[in-house]
């Protein structure tokens, strides 16, 4: 991949987790994220394997976003919040987001691929 060359915009793309630090991601239901993107801008909800219901927003340079989030877990209910970045990478054509992030305080690393 060209390090200078940007990525494609993330408005109506899908993303599926594939792996987490700090849970075991279902292959069968992994949470699935739903990217807005307009003007720098990224917004969108994800739901799927432990989560019941999350939304984040955030901003877009180059291939690297920043974001704020919120979700509710699937079990108990519980509110969890956070901040992170994610590095936008392209594999074979397919998007791939690397995403480095913190929710109530602990450091976590995942990885999501674009749904085809």
């Amino acid at each position: 991949m060209n390090a200078s060359a940007r990525q494609p915009s993330l408005d109506g793309r899908r993303f599926r987790m594939v792996s987490s630090t700090t849970s075991a991601v279902d292959p069968d239901a992994p949470s699935i994220f739903r990217y807005r993107e307009r003007d720098g801008l990224v917004w969108g909800e994800y739901t799927g394997d432990t989560v019941a219901l999350g939304r984040f927003v955030g901003r877009r340079e180059g291939d690297r976003i920043a974001i704020s989030f919120g979700h509710v877990l699937a079990a108990g209910g519980e509110v969890v919040t956070g901040t992170g970045e994610s590095d936008i990478e392209s594999e074979a054509g397919v998007l791939r987001l690397v995403e480095h992030y913190e929710a109530d305080g602990r450091p976590q690393l995942s990885v999501c691929v674009e749904v085809a």
